[in-house]
C-alpha cells in the first residue's frame, strides 16, 4: 500500500496573539498568513504552518485535564528546533524579541546548538546545520 502523505501543523498556546506575533516574526524569518479569528493566525514560512492560539494562563487544555495552562518557563515532552543560516544572528534576534538563552551555544557533530524559551515558556532549539548535518550521526559500520 503507498504510504499518505499527512499535513502537519504546529499550533503553539499563547496568551497574547499579537505578543506571539511579534516574537516569532522577530524571531525568526516566518510573515502572518491568515488570522483564523481574534484568537488564531497563522504564520508562514517555516516547512509546516505555525499555528499561534490565544488561550488564557489557568485554562485546561481539555475537560479531564488536572493540569492548567502556565505560561511561566515549563517543560513539555515536545518542542521545536528551528533549522537556521545563521546561529548566532538568529539567537541575537530571538533575544531581542523575548527569549531566553539557557545553555551557552554548543557544537554538536550535525552543527551549532542553541536552547532558549520563547515568552511563551516553551522550549525551543536553533540549529545551524554543518554540510553533514544530521546524517553525521548515522552509523557508518
Amino acid at each position: 500500500m503507498a504510504a499518505t502523505r499527512i499535513e502537519v501543523r504546529i499550533c503553539i498556546d499563547v496568551d497574547d496573539v499579537e505578543r506571539g506575533i511579534a516574537f516569532y516574526t522577530t524571531a525568526l524569518p516566518l510573515t502572518v498568513g491568515r488570522r483564523l479569528g481574534r484568537d488564531w493566525v497563522e504564520l508562514l514560512g517555516a516547512m509546516a504552518p505555525i499555528d499561534l492560539l490565544a488561550t488564557a494562563a489557568g485554562s485546561a487544555p481539555s475537560p479531564r485535564s488536572i493540569a492548567r495552562r502556565d505560561f511561566a518557563r515549563h517543560w513539555t515532552p515536545v518542542h521545536l528546533d528551528f533549522v537556521v543560516e545563521n546561529v548566532d544572528a538568529a539567537v541575537q534576534r530571538a533575544l531581542a524579541a523575548g527569549a531566553v538563552l539557557e545553555h551557552p551555544l554548543r557544537v554538536d557533530p550535525y552543527g551549532r546548538l542553541a536552547r532558549l524559551a520563547d515568552p511563551f515558556g516553551h522550549g525551543l532549539c536553533l540549529i545551524e546545520m554543518n554540510e553533514l548535518g544530521y546524517d553525521a550521526l548515522l552509523d557508518r559500520g
